[in-house]
């Protein structure tokens, strides 16, 4: 089912890719031959106008085919329509409205979610409001009792007894001063992220947390969770300004790995491939329906990151193509540009079954 989901995800997110190429092209009066959903071999296809529509059999995203687009067009009758022919600025449009369209989808979800409302942290005020608030643990400390009883982070803590009186409030700070006051032995109700209840026996004690030696503490940092909607009207807005902190995480967090690659120091284990990001669709499927969503902008996000690199087979190695035509005024001979764009493609096929292998490494260690 996971894999299932994943490939939904991957197809959507790359149909939404092409279609930024597919209406920037038609609109720059370029002629488009196929817009395909799938990779061949063809399942079907109709043609509507100029272009063939066609549904493959390999659903693993999907591609638009603009005529001209390897630089060598052939049909001197189309030849003022080809991609190679346009003026440089409506290339570039081209080649950055795939791009543009990821991040534009990761804004309507994002925006979506808001407004229909996905469990997040909360503050004491807005968990007023929201009738599933649950107090989360978010860290463990090591070596702290939390540790010892098997506390997790993630675990929603339902109920607390001390001494047969039952503490089941959402804010953190009253909980936080419960234990504070109480160094005997106290019984916690949680909920795993697998969704099972457990209880679980814990003694707070001194010398927990090391700013503060004496204080008595369970050793765990809690938040507020629950499910809160944004209006309407303001969702968009807060759609946008969260769109925006996440491309800047995402572009920051790309622009160490990249960094790390050529000083050798990279950590796999911090990146996920399509395994990876498959179990965590599975996982944010099974926390809800909203929750996949999120996900799905978050990946449209590092989609359209991606592609954006100066790197040979991207839309943004393709895009560097174009400036230095435009500098230099005179065309990139196509053997070159096709054969770095080979050379690229097969470095980045080498670089997902690297971290394919680590996935997989990840999941039998």
């Amino acid at each position: 089912m996971d894999i299932l989901l994943f490939i939904v995800v991957l197809v959507v997110l790359i149909v939404v890719h092409e279609l930024g190429h597919f209406f920037v092209a038609k609109l720059c009066k370029m002629r488009v031959d196929e817009f395909g959903v799938g990779y061949p071999p063809r399942a079907y296809a109709i043609k509507k106008g100029e272009t063939e529509y066609s549904l493959n059999w390999l659903p693993f995203g999907g591609f638009v085919k603009i005529f001209g687009e390897d630089l060598d067009a052939r049909d001197e009758k189309e030849s003022h329509r080809s991609f190679s022919a346009r003026p440089r600025i409506q290339q570039a449009l081209v080649l950055v409205a795939g791009i543009a369209m990821n991040l534009i989808f990761a804004w309507v979800l994002l925006s979506s979610t808001l407004a229909v409302g996905v469990p997040r942290a909360l503050t004491p005020e807005q968990a007023q409001n929201a009738p599933d608030a649950v107090l989360t643990i978010a860290e463990v400390l090591p070596n702290s009792p939390a540790t010892d009883a098997g506390l997790l982070p993630g675990d929603a803590i339902e109920s607390v007894t001390v001494q047969g009186d039952v503490f089941t409030h959402y804010d953190a700070q009253a909980f936080t001063d419960l234990l504070a006051t109480e160094i005997d032995g106290v019984v916690l109700e949680v909920k795993g992220a697998d969704g099972v209840t457990r209880t679980v026996e814990a003694t707070p004690r001194t010398g927990v947390i090391a700013a503060a030696p004496s204080r008595v503490a369970l050793g765990v940092s809690l938040v507020t969770v629950g499910t809160i909607s944004v209006p309407w009207y303001q969702a968009p807005i807060d759609g946008f300004v969260l769109t925006w902190e996440l491309t800047k995480q995402t572009a920051v967090g790309l622009a160490q790995f990249f960094a790390s690659i050529f000083t050798l120091s990279a950590d796999l284990s911090q990146v996920s491939g399509p395994i990876g990001i498959a179990g965590a669709v599975g996982n944010a499927s099974d926390s809800g329906f909203a929750s996949l969503i999120a996900l799905t902008a978050i990946i449209s996000i590092n989609l359209a990151l991606i592609n954006i690199l100066p790197f040979p087979a991207l839309d943004g190695g393709r895009l560097l193509f174009v400036i230095i035509e435009a500098v230099t005024r005179r065309p990139i001979k196509p053997i070159v540009a096709n054969t770095l764009n080979m050379v690229g493609f097969g470095l980045l096929i080498l670089l997902m079954l690297v971290i394919t292998v680590s996935d997989v490494f990840k999941i039998v260690g």
